[in-house]
């Protein structure tokens, strides 16, 4: 048999139920239903709010002990791992992005990998580099459309002058229709 669990809940039930029903995250409403549970004497023992719960005894102890320290404000925090620093961070990545909307532009990731590797001193990897640059700030590289190399010099501007573009048809079309 269980013991008892000895602990004073300083919040009212009308506050638990409140901050339940308002919780955005799961981790968060199942601690504060935990102490709601408690409060209103609905659960009494570690065993018993493991069970309903889903989780095990030792996790129901460590999340007391979080309140007990704490209070409500310690048994809600939930540390995150840091995480890596970003290569290009700050100041640089200003730079690039800058970089990157001038009309020159770069024509390759390679151009841009060279770029920073001279101007900010940061020697990184290709992939990285067309990570940042493509998903990460969402920009493309200022290239020319291609041309055929079998492609006559005179032919576009022949072209241009012979054919019609759209919207000269339209108008032509329209004033067609008026006469």
């Amino acid at each position: 048999m269980s013991l008892k669990i000895q602990i004073e809940i300083k919040q009212s039930l009308e506050e638990l139920e409140k901050a339940v029903k308002y919780a955005t995250e799961a981790s968060s409403k199942e601690r504060l239903q935990m102490l709601y549970w408690l409060k209103s004497g609905q659960v009494t023992s570690r065993q018993a709010l493991a069970e309903r719960l889903g989780r095990d005894k030792a996790t129901i102890t460590r999340w007391l002990r979080k309140y007990k320290d704490g209070g409500q404000r310690g048994l809600l925090c939930v540390k995150r791992a840091p995480g890596k620093e970003p290569i290009v961070s700050g100041e640089n990545l200003e730079r690039l992005k800058q970089r990157l909307s001038e009309p020159q532009g770069f024509h390759s990731y390679s151009q841009i990998k060279q770029w920073l590797s001279t101007e900010l001193g940061l020697n990184i990897a290709y992939k990285t580099v067309y990570q940042l640059v493509r998903y990460q700030i969402r920009a493309k590289l200022k290239v020319p459309r291609p041309q055929s190399t079998k492609q006559h010099p005179n032919s576009q501007s022949h072209f241009k002058k012979n054919f019609p573009s759209p919207s000269n048809s339209y108008k032509m079309n329209l004033a067609m229709e008026n006469d």
